[in-house]
């Protein structure tokens, strides 16, 4: 009996215009025109013989019956992208590729990358590191560490460690004509700033209950390593995320300053393709990378 299949170069149409609520997105996404968007889902709906969509003055909503549609079809493509993905990669022995944030390339990942070399020396790791959202199949990626609260719709999510945001500065800063011994001394030094973070010099010094500190002066950086950088050639005092700067504390190259510190409510997520742990390695790679965690928590 011959399957009954909707108009197959309607659905990643309407998949992408779902995702987005926006032909507009969608087309752009697509490569296309916001009118080949909607005539594609215009197609599908005729199919259908229902409404996916409830078009809104300037805004767009999926109907009840689009929503379940939508997750069928994202689930069906997501998978089909993935076996694609799989038998057009070029066949390297026990090979994966990871995207990490920069941050976490450098400040967590790389410095520890070769206990997992050591344990697992046929697998031989690429890393990618961008701050952006990955697209699995697009990408070849096997596995993703992001930053975020674990919701990742359609992807498996496990949690790898937390994060406390905790005021840093090079020794030389413990000294000097005004040295750094309480959080009210802040006032004599620059602050540095990490424009990527959810926790800022404001919201610790309330929490501190620092008065007569300006916690806007100070210059702003794109990323956490350029922030800690500056920090250790003494240039300010920066808030360093734990996860990040173990290295530099162990090493004495940065100290600590107070007692005071800040949780983020946000995590490190090993994220991945459910289909991903049927290889080996990507298995391998992320019980690692859960055993390394356990190790510091």
């Amino acid at each position: 009996m011959p399957r009954r299949l909707p108009p197959l170069n309607a659905l990643p149409d309407f998949e992408s215009a779902a995702r987005h609520l926006s032909f507009t997105k969608a087309a752009a996404e697509l490569n296309v025109t916001h009118g080949a968007v909607s005539r594609q889902v215009k197609s599908l709906e005729d199919y259908l013989g229902f409404k996916l969509f409830r078009r809104l003055n300037r805004a767009l909503r999926l109907t009840d019956e689009g929503q379940t549609y939508a997750r069928s079809v994202r689930t069906l493509l997501d998978s089909l992208a993935e076996e694609t993905r799989r038998l057009m990669t070029p066949k390297q022995a026990n090979g994966l590729t990871v995207s990490t944030t920069y941050s976490f390339t450098s400040g967590w990942l790389v410095p520890r990358l070769g206990r997992f070399r050591a344990l697992h020396p046929n697998i031989d790791v690429r890393l990618q590191a961008n701050d952006r959202a990955v697209d699995f199949a697009r990408d070849m990626v096997d596995l993703a560490i992001r930053y975020g609260r674990g919701q990742y719709p359609g992807l498996a999510a496990t949690r790898l460690l937390g994060d406390d945001y905790v005021p840093v500065a090079s020794p030389a800063l413990l000294k000097g004509k005004h040295p750094l011994k309480k959080p009210a001394d802040l006032r004599h030094h620059v602050l540095l700033h990490d424009e990527g973070t959810e926790v800022d010099w404001r919201m610790w010094l309330m929490a501190a209950g620092v008065e007569g500190v300006d916690a806007a002066r100070g210059p702003i950086f794109s990323h956490s390593p350029m922030v800690i950088q500056a920090a250790m050639r003494g240039e300010g005092v920066a808030l360093g995320r734990t996860a990040l700067i173990e290295e530099e504390l162990a090493s004495k190259q940065l100290v600590r300053l107070f007692d005071l510190k800040l949780k983020s409510e946000m995590a490190y997520y090993i994220v991945y393709p459910p289909r991903s742990l049927e290889r080996s390695e990507v298995r391998a790679f992320r019980d690692w990378l859960l055993a390394e965690a356990a190790t510091i928590r």
